[in-house]
C-alpha cells in the first residue's frame, strides 16, 4: 500500500500526544531512536511521562511548537483542521501522516494480530499481549489503553507478531496488512462517517476478508452474526456463547471476579479472571481464538489469558473513601454502559451504583439519548449527568446533559450537573458506605475522579 510517509523518519511532532493511542506510538518512536515532540491542550500525567522518557512536549497548541527539525507530522482525526500545527505543517510541505498511516510504517511486514469492533477492543488486545507474553513471546503492541499489569499502552518486543487495536471509526483499520483479525462486536456507531449500517458492516467484512490467516468473530454479536454472512474467508473461527461457537463459553458466574468454562472441541479448561462482567469472559473466548489462530494451544491458551488483570480507564478502581468505591469506565456507548454497570452490580453487593455520566459528541447525545437514559435507568442506582463532551465537533442548539436526565422515566433517579464541583460535591452528599461511584465516558470525565475524592473526604455520609 502506498503510504504518503517517508522512509527514514528521523524527528517526529504529534499533534495530540497525550491521548492514550497516540502516546503509546510515541513511546515507540522513542525506543526506536527517533527525536519525538509533541502537544496536546491540556497537561498530564501521561505528558510527563513521555518527557521524562526524551520527548519534548507543549500545552497548548501553537505554531512555535513544531521545531525547525521535524520532517513528519503526526495527528489523530480529532484535530481540527486549523490547528495552527497543523496548518504549518502543511505550509511548509512536511510529511502530514494519520497516526494509522504512522503505525502502519511502524509495523512493517510483521505478524499483524489487528483488533477491531465497537466495544471491547481495549480490553481484548491487553488480553491478547498478556496472554502471549505468559506463553513466552515477546509481541510489539499498541493499545488504546494502558495495560494494567504492564504499566504501559505500547512495547517494543523482540517477535515477529505485532498486536494492535484497530480502529473502525473512520475506517483506517482498513489499511493495515492483518494476518489474523479478531472482531468482537459490529454493535453500529460512527454511522456519521459510514453514513449507513450497511457501510459499515461491509467495511468490516472487508476487514475480516483481507485477513491472510485468519479470522475471529463474535457468535453472539448480532451485528457480527450478519456480518459474518458476507464473509468469504477461508478460515473463521467463532466465539460466544451460541451452541454452534468454535471457542465456546459456558457456565458464567459474576458474583466477584468472572468465572467460566470455555470449549473448545473435547477440551474444555475452567477458568477465573481478575476482572468482573460476563462481557469479558467474552472478551477472553475472544483472545482465545487469536492465540490458537497464532498456533498456540487451547489449554495453554486458557491458562494464559487467566493472568489478565485489566486495562486503564475499564472499570479501573482509583480509591476509597468512606466506604465509597469510586471507579473509572471509558463506556461511552449504551451497550458499553450497560455492560460496566453489569460488572459493577455483581461485585457492589449491597452498596449502590451512582453513575456519573459525560456524554460524548453532540451527535451521538443527539442520536442516542433516550437509549443512554433507559440504560442509566435500568443499571444504576442513581445517576448524576454532566455536560456533553463535543470533541472535535461544534455545539448544537440544544444538544446538553440534560437531554439525557430529561429523558428518564424517574426523574427522581437522575440529576444533571453542568458544573463539575458541583456536580463531584452532589456525588458525595448521596453516596453513603458501600456505594460504588462510577463515571462513565471517553472524554475526561475521568478528570473529575480527583474532586469526587476529595468531596467524599470533606463530607459526611448521606443519612449520618
Amino acid at each position: 500500500m502506498s503510504l504518503p510517509i517517508p522512509e527514514n523518519i528521523e524527528a517526529a511532532h504529534f499533534i495530540g500526544i497525550g491521548g492514550s493511542g497516540m502516546s503509546g506510538l510515541a513511546r515507540m518512536f522513542l525506543e526506536r531512536g527517533i527525536r519525538v515532540s509533541g502537544s496536546d491542550r491540556a497537561d498530564s500525567p501521561g505528558l510527563r511521562q513521555l518527557e521524562a522518557l526524551g520527548a519534548t512536549v507543549y500545552v497548548g497548541h501553537e505554531a512555535s511548537n513544531l521545531g525547525d527539525d521535524v520532517d513528519t507530522v503526526v495527528h489523530t482525526g480529532a484535530i481540527w483542521p486549523e490547528n495552527p500545527e497543523f496548518v504549518l505543517a502543511k505550509q511548509r510541505g512536511l510529511h502530514v501522516i494519520h497516526r494509522s498511516q504512522a503505525l502502519h510504517w511502524f509495523i512493517g511486514g510483521r505478524r499483524l494480530v489487528s483488533i477491531a469492533g465497537a466495544h471491547g477492543k481495549t480490553t481484548s488486545t491487553g488480553m491478547v499481549v498478556t496472554a502471549l507474553q505468559a506463553l513466552g513471546v515477546d509481541p510489539t503492541f499498541v493499545n488504546g489503553g494502558v495495560i494494567a499489569q504492564l504499566g504501559v499502552s505500547s512495547g517494543s518486543g523482540a517477535d515477529d507478531v505485532f498486536v494492535i487495536e484497530a480502529d473502525e471509526s473512520d475506517g483506517t483499520f482498513l489499511l493495515y496488512d492483518t494476518s489474523i483479525a479478531l472482531i468482537t462486536n459490529v454493535d453500529p456507531d460512527h454511522l456519521d462517517h459510514w453514513g449507513s449500517r450497511d457501510a459499515f458492516d461491509a467495511a468490516f467484512a472487508e476487514f475480516a476478508n483481507s485477513a491472510r490467516e485468519a479470522v475471529v468473530i463474535s457468535s453472539d454479536d448480532e451485528g457480527a452474526v450478519s456480518v459474518r454472512a458476507r464473509l468469504t474467508h477461508e478460515n473463521v473461527v467463532s466465539f460466544g456463547e451460541a451452541a454452534d461457537a468454535d471457542i465456546r463459553v459456558t457456565d458464567i458466574v459474576t458474583d466477584g471476579p468472572v468465572r467460566f468454562t470455555v470449549r473448545h472441541g473435547v477440551a474444555a479448561a475452567e477458568i477465573q479472571l481478575a476482572v468482573p462482567g460476563a462481557h469479558n469472559a467474552i472478551n477472553a473466548a475472544g483472545a482465545i481464538g487469536v492465540l490458537v489462530a497464532l498456533g498456540h494451544g487451547f489449554l495453554d491458551a486458557a491458562r494464559a489469558v487467566e493472568g489478565f488483570a485489566g486495562t486503564a480507564r475499564r472499570f479501573e478502581l482509583h480509591d476509597v473513601v468512606r466506604g465509597v468505591s469510586v471507579y473509572d469506565d471509558y463506556a461511552h456507548h449504551p451497550t458499553e454502559v450497560a455492560a460496566a454497570l453489569a460488572a459493577a452490580r455483581t461485585v457492589v453487593g449491597d452498596g449502590r451504583i451512582i453513575a456519573l455520566h459525560q456524554p460524548h459528541t453532540y451527535s451521538r447525545t443527539q442520536a442516542m439519548f433516550q437509549e443512554f437514559a433507559d440504560v442509566l435507568e435500568s443499571h444504576a442506582d442513581h445517576t448524576v449527568v454532566l455536560d456533553v463532551y463535543g470533541a472535535r465537533e461544534d455545539p448544537v442548539e440544544g444538544v446538553t446533559g440534560a437531554l439525557v436526565s430529561e429523558a428518564f422515566a424517574e426523574p427522581e433517579h437522575v440529576h444533571f450537573v453542568a458544573d463539575w464541583q458541583d456536580a463531584a460535591d452532589y456525588t458525595a452528599s448521596v453516596a453513603r458506605d458501600g456505594d460504588f461511584v462510577i463515571t462513565l465516558g471517553c472524554g475526561n470525565v475521568n478528570l473529575i475522579v480527583p474532586q469526587v475524592l476529595d468531596a467524599l473526604a470533606r463530607t459526611s455520609s448521606a443519612g449520618e
